[in-house]
């Protein structure tokens, strides 16, 4: 059945959910209606409209999740420029190289991997930078943001209502 947008109080989208849970905490009193679907839910005794945005009444802290260490994030964190020769590249054409590479020690972590291309990754082989002469573009760091943002919405179209508060958000968020 539908699927419903829950809002934090401040009006930030937290997550979807699902239209039973969504009706679950429109009647423990949790939550507010901010815009419905046309269609109704009916028990014995009342009939209820099926909520497509919801809005916490109480602001609810999420601890942010840790960033997923993988190749397209960081691509994403050098922004899929060669941190060798600065070039941007498709991510077909790049490849990553440990800075410090393994047989000295260097571990597969963000701030021992660096997006380079295959060219500037063969010259540069198993070698460090100062054995070869290179340079990096800038040093390599876990980053504290999401560098690769996708978002995914379980249905082939947006729902009513919810595009007025994701834009809404998304604008706010920019400045």
């Amino acid at each position: 059945m539908e699927q419903v947008l829950l809002l934090n109080a401040t009006f930030e989208p937290l997550k979807v959910i699902d239209w039973k849970r969504a009706i679950r905490l429109l009647t423990l009193g949790k939550v507010e209606v901010l815009e419905e679907y046309n269609r109704e839910v009916r028990s014995v005794t009342f009939a209820l409209r099926l909520p497509s945005v919801l809005r916490l009444l109480r602001f609810v802290r999420y601890r942010k999740k840790d960033i997923r260490f993988s190749r397209v994030n960081i691509y994403a964190r050098d922004g899929f420029r060669c941190q060798y020769c600065g070039k941007k590249f498709e991510s077909r054409d790049l490849s990553f190289d440990h800075v410090v590479p393994k047989r000295y020690g260097g571990k597969t972590e963000w701030t021992n991997i660096v997006t380079a291309c295959c060219r500037c990754n063969r010259i540069k082989g198993g070698r460090t930078l100062k054995e070869v002469g290179l340079r990096l573009l800038k040093r390599p760091v876990k980053p504290s943001w999401v560098p690769f943002i996708m978002v995914t919405v379980g249905v082939k179209s947006v729902p009513d209502g919810w595009l007025d508060y994701l834009y809404w958000n998304v604008e706010l968020q920019e400045g």
